[in-house]
């Protein structure tokens, strides 16, 4: 009881805060990726940043002489690496060829339910009715403004669509078992060891779709996207969300991402000065609101206890 408490208590409020962080560095993973394919091939893309981002994590458990992972620990990264490392660097690079970022935002805002499903099948928690509701009413709201908002265009777009699905799915089950293992393993540690799960894997795929095609005539807005894609989205973004996962619950903090939608829309704004009317105000509010609810709603299940705390994200020898 006391280690229930204490996630929905005090480490809840520390756990939304760090999604959040997570949140907003992911917000512009999708108009990041949109830049650097319009001149860089997706597979270099998508597996080249992977390397940038496990060469960092190289550094970090260098500099932190973190514990290897148990055989257990090393299973679950292997999920991890495939739903977060590979698949949906992968598919949404394939994908954003042909389908513009806020499109793919329509598909994106499936993920806190898919997340919060694998929360129960992974994770062993289980939200209450009321987040249930609140979830489901935000997906809804979210889906149907950025379906009013965008149109598929361009040929092959149901491939692409499929494509973003895949990469919906695969990243649910990775934020699902990353969050199980940052519980005792660190948000910082885990994804250090899945970047470099998977390195032999990436830098093997890098290598090809630099010889296929060199990327010697990219722009510098191009090379921009990538190295937003390999410092923040795959490394930093994932130190804070892996640790408001372990924190606050897979289910309830996976939420948060709700909102992700609606700041990619805002970032196109800011950066690509399209307008945003009132109408995405009205529905910033109502997603907020079920937010809100979520993170309200107790649940029941797997929690941190005390002795395993996350919050330094490290694991020491």
């Amino acid at each position: 009881m006391r280690a229930q408490s204490n996630v929905i208590g005090g480490n809840a409020v520390t756990g939304t805060a760090l999604g959040a962080l997570g949140v907003l560095a992911f917000s512009l993973s999708l108009p990041a990726t949109r830049a650097a394919v319009a001149d860089l091939d997706p597979w270099f893309t998508a597996f080249g940043r992977a390397v940038g981002a496990g060469l960092l994590a190289l550094v970090y458990l260098g500099i932190r002489r973190a514990s290897r992972p148990t055989k257990e620990q090393w299973r679950r990264l292997t999920v991890v690496a495939l739903g977060v490392v590979v698949g949906f660097p992968l598919f949404t690079s394939l994908a954003l060829t042909v389908q513009p970022a806020a499109h793919g935002a329509i598909v994106v805002a499936l993920l806190p339910g898919i997340t919060a499903v694998f929360a129960v099948l992974r994770g062993r928690e289980h939200p209450p009715v009321l987040f249930w509701a609140a979830a489901g009413v935000g997906v809804v709201t979210v889906l149907g403004f950025t379906a009013l908002r965008t149109t598929p265009t361009g040929t092959g777009s149901s491939w692409a669509d499929l494509s973003l699905f895949a990469a919906v799915l695969l990243c649910g089950l990775g934020y699902a078992e990353g969050g199980v293992l940052a519980r005792t393993m660190g948000g910082a540690v885990t994804i250090c060891w899945a970047l470099i799960l998977a390195l032999p894997l990436t830098t093997a795929a890098t290598v090809a779709a630099m010889l296929h095609r060199p990327p010697v005539d990219a722009t510098p807005r191009a090379w921009l996207g990538f190295g937003y894609l390999t410092v923040v989205s795959m490394f930093l973004g994932f130190v804070a969300w892996y640790a408001g996962l372990a924190r606050g619950g897979i289910a309830r903090v996976g939420q948060v991402q709700l909102a992700q939608p609606l700041l990619t829309l805002l970032w196109s704004a800011l950066l690509l000065g399209e307008h945003v009317t009132w109408h995405a105000a009205a529905v910033a509010v109502a997603v907020l609101a079920c937010v809100a609810a979520t993170q309200r709603a107790k649940s029941t299940g797997a929690a941190v206890p005390p002795e395993t705390d996350p919050a330094p994200a490290l694991t020491s020898r």
